[in-house]
């Protein structure tokens, strides 16, 4: 596991395919997270008794697009896209986008600590992808469809709307000290202009993810409930 490197670049303490299997939105994902308050699909089933046994023997395996530990260059090692890891356990996961290989504060795209699953866009103007202490990257499929979920952990990292989690007014009661963390995001990319909504939260939460969400975000909270 490497070290974390630099804190998030959101504004306030918050915290953070494929077309195969969708993020686990029930209780047994972990939290995502690092700073920043500013800061799957479900698997295709086979059409009838022919079809499934077409398919015995045949799993699809998810397939790496780069390992989650490494410097990447942007063109060359990894193409522009958007890409997701999963499975990241205590907060070690750590990514970074950067306009330069100099390791200066000021190349700096966007970054975060990252524990369950997070969905990261790199763009074509990117230079370098650094990430360490992750799991593997997964490509996503812009086309993916899945089956989304009415509940979620609400420690689980990254949901991609419509696919991983429904939209609706979901509820999350019984947290502590400041620490639950929501957001709901236009985008991948981590930048402040990303995030739609957010906010750090003690005792019940309450938010209405938007149909045209890109995705929602939480960390540290109890678990969700679509309520509406």
């Amino acid at each position: 596991m490497g070290m974390k490197g630099k804190v998030a670049l959101g504004a306030v303490v918050g915290i953070v395919v494929i077309g195969a299997v969708s993020v686990a939105a029930g209780g047994d994902g972990d939290g995502g997270g690092s700073e920043g308050k500013g800061s799957s699909a479900s698997q295709r089933q086979s059409g009838g008794a022919e079809d499934t046994a077409k398919e015995t023997g045949k799993k699809a395996e998810k397939k790496a697009a780069f390992a989650g530990d490494g410097d990447h260059q942007v063109g060359s090692d990894i193409k522009p896209g958007t890409y997701r890891t999963t499975g990241n356990t205590d907060d070690m996961c750590y990514w970074e986008r950067a306009k330069d290989a100099s390791g200066d504060a000021d190349s700096l795209l966007a970054n975060d600590n990252v524990t369950g699953s997070s969905y990261v866009t790199v763009k074509a103007t990117d230079k370098l992808f650094k990430s360490s202490g992750c799991k593997d990257w997964e490509a996503v499929d812009p086309k993916a469809a899945g089956t989304p979920a009415t509940h979620m952990s609400g420690k689980g990292g990254m949901f991609k709307v419509g696919v991983d989690v429904a939209p609706g007014t979901y509820k999350s009661t019984g947290n502590t000290d400041d620490m639950c963390y929501w957001e709901r995001a236009k985008d991948a990319e981590h930048s402040l202009e990303s995030i739609a909504a957010n906010n750090n939260v003690t005792g019940t939460a309450v938010v209405t993810i938007g149909a045209k969400d890109a995705y929602f975000k939480t960390t540290g909270c109890q678990d969700w409930k679509k309520t509406g």
